[in-house]
């Protein structure tokens, strides 16, 4: 990963799912941008994350975890400058077949685990500043097929950044990013409940003007670009970052 300069030395970043995927890339490309980093996750500590990174092991759903981690970053780093809200789960499921623990497990860490994190940092960032930055989907703006409470989830992230650019402007931005089909393990579990995985992935891939599935890279990027002194009349926002996805027709060029 090539550094910008450490335009980001000297500030503290939270990020909540940094073990893997997206999270990960997101803590590697604000590591080599400067900041000190803190992330999280409900597992133990990754083999592979780097050694200056702190990690806890902690529900962001649960509020004493919450409180956990934003604790655990004042002792290591001081103040955070910088949070970004990234951890959640999918749930393939329709309405009538989700469960109580199903809404549980994707309300809990999708909507109330940004919520409780968002919640402890604001008081702290509205003496000095500070930026967040959600992990919102293009599923909380169109829905998916068999995925209701994950996209219902979404759409409350995005609800709640504009909320939070409203009410913490102008100490605090706030922005979500809403990708699309990012290559992670999540989307290669999504493309293995198709009848014939390679045929799906290969038609998904055709419907992004781009010619390809999003990296984890091309969300890093962005965020990156978000936490900066370079974004700095961006707040209230949701880019959506999809490859051209959501703004093609359905009708696929090679019909016609």
């Amino acid at each position: 990963m090539v550094s910008r300069g450490h335009y980001l030395r000297g500030r503290t970043a939270i990020v909540t799912g940094g073990g893997r995927g997206i999270g990960r890339s997101i803590v590697d490309r604000l590591v080599a941008d400067g900041a000190s980093v803190l992330t999280c996750g409900r597992s133990t500590r990754p083999d592979n994350l780097p050694a200056e990174v702190v990690w806890v092991q902690a529900d962001v759903g649960i509020s004493a975890d919450a409180r956990a981690i934003v604790d655990s970053t004042l002792k290591a780093f001081g103040e955070p400058t910088i949070l970004v809200n990234n951890a959640g789960v999918q749930l393939t499921k329709t309405v009538v077949e989700t469960t109580d623990d199903d809404w549980d497990l994707v309300v809990g860490a999708n909507c109330k685990g940004m919520f409780n994190m968002c919640r402890e940092v604001l008081p702290l960032m509205a003496a000095h500043g500070g930026t967040i930055v959600n992990i919102g989907s293009i599923s909380g703006n169109v829905a998916d097929p068999k995925m209701a409470i994950y996209n219902a989830s979404k759409a409350f992230v995005h609800g709640l950044t504009r909320s939070i650019a409203v009410d913490h402007g102008p100490k605090v931005r706030c922005n979500a990013i809403c990708p699309g089909w990012i290559m992670t393990e999540m989307a290669s579990d999504g493309f293995d409940l198709a009848h014939d995985p390679a045929r799906a992935k290969a038609d998904a891939i055709a419907r992004h003007p781009i010619g390809r599935l999003g990296a984890p890279a091309d969300i890093a990027n962005a965020v990156a670009w978000l936490v900066s002194d370079q974004a700095a009349f961006a707040t209230g926002q949701c880019f959506v970052l999809d490859g051209g996805l959501t703004a093609a027709s359905p009708l696929q060029p090679g019909l016609f």
